[in-house]
């Protein structure tokens, strides 16, 4: 199946059947350039519809915080600043192993009770095939537990009561946010 992304909708819309042929045609021809190309030792040109393809591979979603900033938005989750703080915290400032093998950003447990994205268990943590997962999960998190506070003190003191396993969580989290601005991304 092949998509092709409106500009001006911002959405990837699938192909009609006559252009996805004419683009596997294109595809193997390039291919076979390129096989030629490489055995000749000549560098190939891409075809236009090389430009225009776009791959989605869910699984190779390579991390940033300006992509989590993003998504946080999107998904308009409440406190964005607050739940940022949280993965900063939580990940060591995204170098956790727990972050880096199981792409847990907020050092959730698999939820029993909930909807979930996460996939199993595993370091004794939530773990998900992306980054974007464990923002999703998060969402749902938020929304079944979190959805009635009312101001950043009840959020706080929430997590405090719930999230935090370790002492001082909404002292950190308010340090992070203080040092690093965060309230300035949203």
């Amino acid at each position: 199946m092949f998509y092709r992304f409106n500009k001006k909708e911002l959405v990837f819309e699938k192909c009609p059947k006559t252009l996805t042929i004419v683009i596997l045609i294109s595809l193997i021809s390039s291919f076979a350039s390129y096989i030629v190309g490489l055995n000749r030792g000549l560098v190939c040109n891409p075809t236009p519809f090389e430009k225009e393809l776009v791959i989605l591979n869910p699984e190779e979603q390579s991390f940033s915080q300006e992509e989590l900033v993003v998504m946080l938005k999107e998904l308009n989750v409440k406190y964005p600043h607050i739940v940022l703080a949280q993965s900063i915290l939580e990940t060591g400032h995204y170098s956790s192993t727990i972050f880096k093998t199981n792409h847990n950003l907020f050092g959730m447990k698999e939820a029993r009770r909930r909807v979930k994205t996460a996939k199993g268990t595993q370091l004794n943590h939530a773990y998900y095939d992306n980054w974007k997962e464990s923002v999703y999960d998060y969402a749902f998190y938020q929304c079944r537990y979190l959805g009635r506070v009312n101001n950043e003190d009840e959020y706080y003191q929430a997590l405090d009561a719930s999230y935090a396993e370790a002492g001082q969580y909404s002292y950190n989290l308010k340090q992070i946010i203080e040092r690093e601005n965060l309230k300035d991304l949203f």
